[in-house]
């Protein structure tokens, strides 16, 4: 799916009309077909400026991006769209679902009710054991909508009030799983540190050290440069490196002894690396210090 600058996004209140609201609610209903149809099945990037937007997908494939952001759905997934969100869709042409489109201070009034606003951030939420809940959530809320009766308006802000509960808790389940991923990565980075700081000497494949840690070197990479800022193949440089200074620096051993106790095969493979590093042989650092 193609990018769109922000400032060359048009700003409809939906898409592919900029007529007023076409409805005195606070919010729209529609299948998803419905719209996309008649756009050969893709909503080309736009961004709404009052609008929050609710997009369940029951059946079908769809390509849903969101602030540049890309989720291929093939299962019941349920996409939030923030106010002033970029975002555009592809659909398959069997795809079955709706799309919600809630007016601000509609939002602001539900949301006002919860501990934390659920649709402030874009996010897609598998409906994986519940999709017989949304089916029947969003079923009842656009049967509501499209039949004008006693009571409406109070049925339909239950309905999206008890929808609204369901993204909530979705968020906050979402939220703390991040935050475990996030302390498993910190504890896997402590424990490569340890490792490091006790066999950096030794030259060990950056897959020893991930095989000693149980995950994939290429796990162990990503920890690092989200982490640290760096691969782990740099860190064990680093350390190298910073060893290699303080023995030149601060004891009379020879160059060549400083080469042997850092575990380097030979001398000048130790003056490579050295060099390669500081832009200085080891001899030139140390008289310069």
């Amino acid at each position: 799916m193609h990018k769109a600058a922000v400032s060359a996004v048009p700003v409809f209140k939906l898409y592919g009309e900029t007529a007023a609201w076409p409805t005195p609610d606070l919010l729209h209903c529609e299948s998803i077909a419905e719209r996309s149809r008649v756009h050969d099945w893709e909503i080309k990037p736009h961004r709404h400026a009052d609008l929050v937007q609710l997009l369940y997908v029951q059946t079908g494939t769809a390509e849903l991006e969101v602030e540049g952001v890309e989720h291929r759905v093939q299962q019941a997934s349920l996409q939030v769209v923030p106010a002033l969100s970029v975002h555009g869709f592809r659909f398959s042409q069997d795809v079955q679902g709706h799309v919600l489109s809630l007016a601000q201070p509609l939002v602001q009034q539900l949301s006002a009710l919860l501990d934390s606003p659920p649709l402030a951030r874009a996010a897609c939420y598998p409906a994986a054991g519940q999709q017989r809940y949304l089916d029947t959530l969003f079923d009842s809320i656009a049967e509501e909508y499209s039949v004008q009766q006693p009571g409406r308006e109070l049925m339909l802000q239950s309905l999206i009030s008890a929808l609204l509960v369901w993204v909530g808790r979705r968020s906050l389940d979402q939220t703390r799983a991040e935050a475990q991923v996030q302390d498993r990565g910190r504890a896997h980075l402590q424990g490569f540190t340890g490792l490091l700081e006790a066999r950096f000497r030794e030259h060990l494949p950056i897959e020893h050290y991930a095989a000693e840690l149980g995950i994939s070197a290429a796990h162990l990479n990503a920890l690092c440069r989200r982490l640290a800022g760096q691969s782990a193949l740099q860190m064990i440089n680093q350390r190298l490196l910073l060893e290699a200074k303080r023995s030149l620096v601060y004891t009379a051993m020879t160059i060549n002894q400083v080469a042997d106790s850092l575990g380097f095969s030979e001398p000048a493979y130790f003056s490579r690396f050295f060099k390669r590093s500081t832009g200085q042989s080891p001899k030139d650092f140390r008289l310069q210090r």
